[in-house]
């Protein structure tokens, strides 16, 4: 008899609120339905050119970490719940999980009255309302502090309520990094974090046998 288990849990991604002021707390949790099939990042690096005693002004300075945007593609799909007879399904469709998304683009409409009320009691100065803060995790290599910076949602098919039942959601991020919020506050830490674990990653890429891989002697070249 076999023992093979079957197959192997899927693990999913997902997007994690904070709470703020500290961040170091869930507030809710918004797991993929299905994993995007493919995930877009583009890193472009923060530096300045040093001129006065440089002995180039090509020597880059790295100022802080480099700006990192993702973009992915999320399949949000009723099919299933509506075979089994889900009742939230059956009344609202997708309802509730695009607006578990769309959410994150408004401040909380607790924080917008009260802001409101006060303003009507004369109060002059108002503080800007935080967007709330998430994390996004996909797998344990990568969880990042981020921010929704925009949305598409392509709602494909609608029940006879016109209720969405399938969309498609291309979701734009912007990883935040310790040059963007205080040094001592989660979102940072998370990040550094994520950062020492990539240079411990790509150690294990390094190669010894240059020259063989290659055909140039370059450690001989750079003894001159």
């Amino acid at each position: 008899m076999s023992t093979f288990p079957g197959s192997p849990r899927l693990i999913k991604g997902a997007i994690v609120t904070l709470l703020a002021p500290n961040y170091n707390q869930i507030d809710s949790t918004i797991a993929f339905q299905y994993n995007p099939d493919s995930l877009s990042r583009t890193l472009s690096a923060e530096a300045s050119k040093e001129t006065d005693g440089a002995p180039s002004n090509e020597i880059l300075l790295l100022t802080r970490a480099p700006h990192e945007s993702i973009n992915l593609k999320v399949v949000i799909d009723a099919i299933d719940q509506l075979e089994k007879g889900d009742q939230t399904a059956i009344e609202l469709g997708i309802y509730p999980q695009l607006s578990a998304l769309e959410v994150l683009l408004y401040p909380k409409s607790s924080v917008v009255k009260a802001s409101n009320q006060r303003t009507s009691q004369g109060a002059l100065e108002i503080s800007p309302l935080a967007a709330p803060v998430t994390l996004l995790i996909w797998g344990d290599k990568r969880v990042l502090p981020v921010r929704l910076v925009s949305f598409t949602v392509n709602e494909e098919y609608h029940d006879i309520r016109l209720n969405p039942i399938r969309a498609e959601v291309t979701l734009s991020l912007r990883v935040l990094t310790y040059s963007d919020v205080p040094w001592e506050e989660q979102r940072a830490k998370l990040f550094f974090a994520h950062q020492v674990s990539k240079e411990r990653m790509a150690a294990k890429a390094n190669i010894s046998n240059v020259r063989e891989i290659t055909g140039v002697n370059v450690a001989g070249r750079l003894r001159g």
